[in-house]
């Protein structure tokens, strides 16, 4: 196919879908840009490596779903979409060479809580013949359970069908001797076409997920143990099928609370063992254990200064050729000599860009991969292995096509206990040697994350609009090694929050930033961050934004009570005293800073509650604070409207702070 033509014809079919103008002085051109939604967020091939299916934003929140053949002048077809509200498209990957199974995700409020959701539906790259593959939920059921299970295995080799987790909960009705009594996550086998299912796994109460080996044997189990009040432990006892038989056998116990002990995460089948993640010398390394009674355990891969964080998978079978750790950028490690030499061919082809293996046909012939980097959003390509052909599919930001952007360097400060702190440091395009600036200290979420060298949309805004922004990767952080990520960034906050607050006075005293244009701002628990940095100086930032930010533990564990990982949840954010010093929203008459926040009403993951507690807060005692919300949205505010008047917003506060 001809790329360039394929390219500018993708393009401008999607400009249709590109995000609707804002209200009159909403937001600008630039905030609309890079707030737009990725144009594309997954993409599959067929297993005859003929056609392509792409998950696209459409307008504000909007999700569709595109077919296209990969051969030149082919027509694109739009064979699913979702609204937004509450549902989103996830992802789409082949069945065969003309089905696919497509998943849905969301969340939706009910009463005092929110709950997330999942389906997964069948449907022809014609986008006719739709089939609901989730199981369906009776109008007697005795509980609820909005797991719609996942797609284990595409069972290559038979046509149509599926291997799927499925919830099942128990039904009944008063006067009928008419009862459904399993319960819980089982896997079926599923005809796509004709929606029939026929049980592989009986469903388990306990049961939270299952590994399949690629070719039709469902090998692990993995089950939550819990108290006898009903809450989870925080441990997952995980079981192997040895060959040739029917029942189960203990395979490892994996604690959360801790980290400790082997986490499978995949089969081969021909080695007959699971890979999976396991602590070594405080670092996680890549271990295989025997899936036999031996269980001989192998240790992989592993580093002395960072955990093995990536697996890397390829094919419908999703065989295991490598894995990936985090550094100043990520890097990668191949066990397959093929795959190697695949990535490091059109590494150099693309100009030293870094390059992910997103699909490939069952031949292995024509290979689907993706490649970016900090100042690339990224790009989709088809690679022709017997033409030795690459052609360029959909640009993930087509709106950002023509801007230059700013490139991300990793640097070090030293925090107050001369502790060197890794950190990003990304400057205004054309400042490389800057001094003055407004900046912003920009702390991830998690915070059992961390942030990693490449493209981010809003770290590219703000630098866009003239700031150096520092994200720095404080104690707390994952990816680290335990040691580095201590109790985790809530109950060790004091050296957490300290780790950011030097990370402000480092660009000051570099003389990166204007000391009366120095901000703060975060999402999620990078939120809590930046609020909680006022209890440790409030004179440092001169403002602060707080985007879905966690700020009273109280309220958290109040609403955590009736769900099973209560417990687990006061382990994580500590209780009394300790809680009420850690919460931002028990600080609020120290606060010497603007706030501003920003929170969706359908977040499950941090509660709107949490962001008003604080405004309530913060306007008792008589600071400035404003929180802006947005109906119906969620944790990751996906909607491109919304991004672009955070993003607008935000910016101009932040540029205010000091007047």
């Amino acid at each position: 196919m001809n790329g360039t033509m394929k390219s500018a014809c993708i393009a401008l079919w999607l400009a249709g879908s590109a995000p609707a103008a804002l209200a009159q002085g909403q937001a600008d051109a630039l905030a609309k840009a890079f707030g737009a939604r990725e144009a594309i967020s997954s993409a599959s091939l067929s297993p005859d490596g003929q056609t392509i299916a792409l998950i696209a934003a459409g307008p504000g929140r909007t999700s569709r779903a595109y077919v296209l053949e990969a051969r030149e002048g082919a027509d694109i077809k739009v064979v699913a979409s979702t609204s937004g509200r509450p549902e989103y498209l996830q992802r789409c990957d082949w069945v065969s060479a003309d089905r696919l199974a497509c998943q849905i995700f969301g969340e939706q409020r009910y009463g005092d809580d929110v709950y997330g959701f999942s389906n997964v539906f069948a449907v022809s790259a014609s986008g006719a013949d739709t089939k609901l593959l989730s199981q369906r939920r009776g109008a007697n059921a005795l509980s609820y359970d909005f797991r719609g299970g996942d797609v284990i295995d595409l069972l290559p080799g038979d046509e149509d069908a599926v291997l799927m987790t499925r919830s099942y909960v128990p039904e009944a009705k008063i006067g009928s001797l008419i009862e459904k009594k399993l319960e819980g996550l089982g896997v079926d086998r599923i005809d796509t076409r004709s929606g029939s299912a026929k049980r592989v796994e009986n469903p388990d109460k306990l049961a939270v997920g299952y590994i399949s080996d690629g070719q039709g044997h469902v090998r692990i189990m993995a089950l939550q143990e819990n108290r006898t009040s009903g809450y989870a432990k925080g441990t997952y006892k995980f079981l192997y099928r040895p060959i040739g038989k029917s029942g189960w056998s203990d395979l490892s116990l994996y604690d959360t609370r801790d980290d400790s002990g082997f986490y499978p995460i995949a089969v081969d089948p021909t080695e007959n063992v699971a890979y999976g993640f396991e602590k070594m010398d405080g670092r996680d390394a890549l271990v295989t254990v025997a899936l036999d009674a031996g269980r001989t355990k192998t240790v992989i891969f592993s580093r002395p200064d960072v955990d093995v964080s990536g697996l890397i998978r390829v094919g419908r079978d999703r065989r295991v050729v490598g894995a990936s750790y985090v550094t100043d950028h990520r890097q990668a490690v191949y066990f397959d000599e093929q795959a190697q030499g695949l990535i490091s061919s059109l590494g150099k082809a693309l100009g030293g860009k870094a390059v992910n293996i997103s699909d490939m046909s069952s031949d292995g012939n024509r290979v689907l991969i993706w490649a970016g980097s900090d100042v690339d959003p990224g790009q989709y390509y088809l690679f022709d292995r017997a033409a030795r052909k690459l052609s360029p599919i959909m640009p993930d930001r087509p709106e950002l096509a023509d801007r230059v952007l700013a490139t991300m360097q990793s640097v070090q400060y030293k925090a107050g206990d001369g502790t060197m702190i890794p950190a990003y440091l990304t400057l205004p395009p054309g400042k490389e040697i800057a001094k003055g600036l407004p900046a912003i200290v920009l702390p991830h979420g998690g915070p059992e994350a961390r942030d990693e060298w490449g493209f981010d949309w809003m770290v590219q805004y703000y630098a866009a609009r003239g700031f150096a922004v520092l994200q720095p990767q404080f104690r707390g952080s994952a990816g680290f090694g335990e040691a580095w990520l201590m109790r985790n960034g809530y109950r060790s906050w004091r050296t957490a929050i300290s780790d950011v607050v030097d990370a402000g006075r480092w660009l000051v005293a570099q003389g990166i930033a204007n000391p009366d244009k120095l901000t703060i701002a975060g999402w999620s628990y990078g939120g809590y961050a930046a609020l909680q940095a006022q209890a440790v100086d409030p004179a440092l930032f001169k403002a602060v934004v707080a985007i879905a930010p966690v700020t009273d533990f109280a309220d958290r564990m109040r609403r955590s009570q009736y769900f099973s990982d209560y417990l687990l949840q006061q382990q994580r954010m500590g209780t009394g005293p300790e809680a009420a010093e850690a919460s931002p929203s028990n600080h609020a008459a120290e606060f010497r800073a603007p706030v501003l926040m920003f929170h969706g009403t359908d977040d499950n993951n941090v509660d709107i509650s949490q962001a008003k507690i604080m405004q309530a807060k913060l306007q008792g005692a008589g600071k400035r604070s404003q929180l802006v919300i947005y109906d119906g949205l969620t944790h990751s505010l996906l909607d491109s409207d919304a991004r672009a008047d955070m993003l607008q917003k935000s910016a101009d506060f932040l540029l205010a702070a000091g007047k």
